[in-house]
């Protein structure tokens, strides 16, 4: 009897563990990232842009680490007060387990982690001096995960006792404010400091089992999230810093 016990509050202990924890889409609130446009005062009306950076970040419990590459290639247009930007992208990364869950039965401490996509941007603006105001702007973002982490949630879709968003695509879209200026004298010298806030589009699984006891209002509200990005370009050569819920840093040529 004594050890029929044990055994029942092991198990509990174990489906409790598995139950607390949340397996969400690898590039969730991740596939949003800044992408460059000429400005008013470019003497190129249109331009391309390659870079690669590197991105780290956590799940939304804050409790698993993903560390990622990623190649970004995209094309920008300026017109008068308005421009625009498309291009596409991939990923390459590891999704690190929370380690305080290794007694669950299918517990893995890595997995790998791909994705492909593409991206737009637009905006309208109005000069002043040496800066343009890019006060409205919209940002979508199309990603395709795929590998061994992404095949991981797919079976835990299949099993009792786990939270699972096994979503593979996301569509992402949101609102965009940016100041984009440059150095007194050296026009070459090109900054930019842009606000997002955007949301994920779909049905996300975990609404309908992990926040069941929130409102419409809240789960509303979870899916919202900003991020905030600082460009800087001199002359074809520029990199980013991003941050919201990540780490995000890039490096790139403008030819």
């Amino acid at each position: 009897m004594k050890i029929k016990f044990t055994c029942l509050i092991l198990l509990s202990i174990i489906l409790f563990t598995s139950c607390s924890h949340l397996y969400e889409p690898a590039l969730y609130h991740q596939d949003i990232a800044y992408q460059p446009k000429p400005a008013s005062f470019d003497t190129v009306k249109a331009a391309n842009y390659i870079s690669g950076g590197l991105n780290a970040n956590s799940n939304t419990q804050y409790n698993d680490f993903l560390i990622s590459g990623q190649f970004n290639l995209s094309r920008g247009y300026v017109f008068n007060n308005f421009n625009l930007a498309y291009g596409a992208f991939g990923v390459f990364g590891d999704y690190q387990s929370d380690q305080a869950n290794r007694n669950e039965i299918n517990y893995f401490s890595d997995k790998f982690f791909g994705a492909v996509g593409g991206r737009f941007s637009a905006n309208a603006f109005v000069t002043s001096g040496r800066t343009d105001f890019r006060f409205i702007g919209i940002e979508m973002a199309y990603s395709h995960e795929f590998g061994g982490y992404a095949n991981y949630r797919q079976y835990l879709n299949t099993q009792p006792g786990y939270f699972v968003d096994p979503r593979t695509d996301l569509f992402t879209i949101g609102l965009t404010s940016e100041v984009y200026f440059h150095n007194i004298n050296d026009v070459g010298f090109q900054h930019g400091i842009r606000l997002f806030l955007g949301s994920t589009l779909g049905y996300d699984k975990l609404n309908t089992t992990f926040f069941t006891d929130q409102t419409t209002t809240e789960r509303t509200l979870n899916s919202i999230f900003p991020k905030v990005s600082y460009f800087v370009k001199i002359k074809n050569f520029f990199g980013t810093v991003e941050a919201g819920g990540n780490f995000f840093i890039r490096f790139g040529y403008k030819f």
